[in-house]
């Protein structure tokens, strides 16, 4: 059976060191803070196998991988002022597309953009998709603290709407006064906090929220077309759909449609390589075979059973192809 992953990331030295000429905007760290977050780059993160499509290769192999969507990790940062976020991100799309074209069918990609900029944004999704064939975008946290329902973001939903290509939500670092308030005890180590406020829980809540807001500003009876993927199961609202029905129900929202019948109709599932039986079943039973696709979050996930958890679920074969390819073939138009 033919499996399609999507939420898979890779870096490139160029673009690295682009962005680390802007390293001197940043605030000083706290102690705590700088040993934290070498602490936590140190256990997890994946540098050598961000830049080698070799290894890539192989792992995919491996894993009987037909094809990766690549995303590029962390193109720039809030300190890059927007007009270098425009040149920069440019200059990301045609390296993706680089090793896209390098590879002949084992990759395609998803647009990185300049969110500093929407306007500047929208036109970099249209060229991503029109000129360098790329299915798709995908955006991380929020923009200097502002979550993407705002109205100035607009333009980039707007496009993506027009295009026919949908917007993978994927967690970011949350800010640090959200940390420190939600996250952080006397009662553990700041190093736990850390953790707890990032992959452990917290950049995964606010990705669910991010979704949420979208739906509560009204985009999808604005932009019916528009499509968005929510990774890590969804980021912990599909348990909280039918409580959220209740509360923020239509005559408190004004809009159209129920959250869960946006939500189940707009937003398309995958387990970001968190293979859960459990939350398989679950997530099927809630959205449909129909609205979940495969994801392994290559390289800071890489179990080794890609395959055989799918294809050993207790899923239906129909379903098994839906979600291991079906479903990303016709929403990211890969055929």
């Amino acid at each position: 059976m033919k499996i399609i992953t999507l939420e898979e990331h890779y870096a490139d030295q160029r673009i690295m060191d682009e962005n680390n000429a802007f390293n001197g905007n940043r605030p000083q760290m706290k102690p705590e803070q700088a040993e934290a977050m070498k602490f936590l780059m140190s256990r997890s993160f994946p540098g050598p196998e961000l830049l080698d499509f070799e290894q890539r290769i192989q792992y995919m192999d491996k894993n009987r991988i037909d094809m990766q969507v690549l995303s590029m990790t962390t193109p720039v940062t809030d300190l890059v002022p927007p007009a270098d976020q425009v040149r920069i991100i440019r200059q990301a799309n045609d390296i993706t597309k680089e090793q896209i074209d390098k590879y002949p069918g084992r990759f395609a990609g998803f647009a990185c953009l300049p969110m500093a900029d929407p306007e500047a944004a929208a036109q970099e999704l249209e060229r991503c998709v029109k000129e360098l064939g790329f299915c798709g975008t995908m955006i991380a946290g929020r923009y200097k603290g502002r979550f993407y329902n705002e109205p100035e973001f607009l333009p980039i939903f707007e496009k993506a709407a027009e295009l026919d290509v949908p917007v993978y939500f994927h967690p970011a670092l949350i800010p640090m006064e959200v940390q420190d308030t939600y996250y952080m005890s006397d009662s553990y180590s700041f190093i736990v906090g850390a953790e707890l406020a990032s992959a452990g829980y917290g950049w995964h809540s606010e990705v669910g929220i991010q979704i949420v807001r979208m739906i509560l500003s009204g985009i999808f009876d604005k932009y019916p077309n528009l499509k968005f993927i929510s990774g890590h199961w969804g980021e912990t609202i599909p348990a909280f759909l039918e409580r959220m029905d209740t509360i923020l129900d239509q005559e408190i929202t004004g809009l159209k449609k129920t959250v869960s019948e946006y939500y189940k109709e707009h937003v398309y599932i995958t387990p970001s390589g968190i293979m859960s039986a459990d939350q398989l079943e679950y997530i099927v039973k809630v959205m449909g075979a129909d609205h979940v696709m495969y994801a392994v979050d290559y390289p800071y996930m890489k179990p080794d059973n890609v395959y055989e958890f799918l294809m050993d679920s207790n899923l239906t074969d129909e379903e098994k192809e839906l979600i291991a390819h079906v479903n990303a073939e016709r929403i990211l138009h890969l055929q």
